[in-house]
């Protein structure tokens, strides 16, 4: 399985969106935490973790989903929820805290929801996946044709919940699909040192699921392997499990000073950066241009700078609404 070109071109447009969004994003979080870096300081207080280098985990899955469809994230999810097609607008006006942001700002970055996408993301490691299975089993009692995704991390695997999880969703045949977005590091541990198997797939077949694993963090490879899974799902076939081999550019949050990683791992993984080598293969591959390129690269930008005005110029919650949005919906 293949993408078109339009697909293609609409999975660079995606990675360069979710890109240059937290490159901005990263800038604001910065002001008011200089020249000495207060993680409560700033327009944005708190911690931000960033996407950046795991782009090709969401471009190339969502392509295959339909409407109805259900999507659950982990604390690292702007690159999901731009793929996703989340109102750009209240994500950023979300992250802001602002009322106009997709939960009237009380969510945060960690805590995106949007019901009309059947979109949520959780800061609780692993948690979305008891989640997952609730929606995946709802629709298969409902006959919908419907599938579910539970994105994870690599420090998930080690959770109840993901055992849990796949025991069931194999028992009861659900059209769940588990993405494990395996960046190496659970915060600043290696996955070395915390989990006993090299490839989390080898799991899958414990609990009597297809599984498959991705190295190489190639949007094609994610692409094809998410729609056997999706489309094997949707038929009755029941679940499955995809681990993808992907880089965490940045830290684990802002300000992290990743003294866990050697020099030579930083130099190589932005070597290997997804966005500028899926830039060179849509060139050679003649599915666009080096200027068509250039031209998505300034029409997002634009894009991004008009979200963030929007933010920038909302309004805040007042304390009399602090009991309105207890429950998001």
């Amino acid at each position: 399985m293949k993408p078109d070109s339009t697909t293609k071109l609409w999975m660079y447009d995606q990675m360069l969106k979710s890109r240059v969004f937290e490159r901005e994003i990263e800038k604001i979080y910065m002001e008011g935490k200089t020249p000495k870096f207060d993680l409560a300081k700033g327009i944005l207080p708190g911690e931000l973790h960033i996407s950046a280098g795991q782009e090709p985990c969401a471009v190339g899955v969502i392509p295959h989903l339909t409407e109805g469809d259900w999507v659950g994230s982990t604390h690292r999810s702007h690159h999901v929820a731009i793929a996703m097609g989340i109102d750009g607008y209240k994500l950023t006006a979300e992250l802001f805290g602002k009322k106009t942001g997709l939960c009237g700002g009380y969510g945060g970055h960690m805590h995106l929801y949007d019901k009309d996408k059947n979109f949520s993301t959780t800061g609780i490691i692993g948690e979305g996946l008891p989640v997952g299975l609730g929606a995946a089993l709802t629709f298969k009692k409902r006959g919908s044709g419907n599938v579910a995704i539970a994105y994870i991390g690599d420090g998930a695997v080690n959770q109840g919940a993901f055992h849990e999880t796949l025991n069931l969703a194999s028992v009861w045949q659900v059209p769940l699909v588990v993405i494990i977005e395996n960046n190496g590091w659970a915060v600043s541990v290696p996955a070395s040192d915390s989990t006993s198997t090299t490839d989390n797939v080898a799991r899958a077949a414990t609990y009597g699921i297809d599984g498959a694993v991705i190295k190489n963090n190639d949007p094609y490879q994610i692409y094809s392997a998410a729609g056997d899974a999706i489309e094997r799902a949707r038929a009755g076939g029941g679940p499955s499990l995809i681990e993808i081999k992907t880089r965490r550019i940045e830290g684990h949050f802002m300000g992290d000073a990743q003294q866990y990683r050697t020099p030579d791992e930083i130099a190589e993984i932005a070597e290997n950066d997804p966005i500028p080598l899926f830039h060179d293969t849509l060139i050679r591959d003649s599915v666009a241009s080096a200027s068509e390129l250039d031209q998505m690269k300034e029409n997002v930008q634009a894009d991004i700078e008009d979200w963030i005005k929007f933010a920038r110029d909302s309004e805040y919650p007042t304390p009399d609404d602090a009991l309105k949005m207890v429950f998001c919906n």
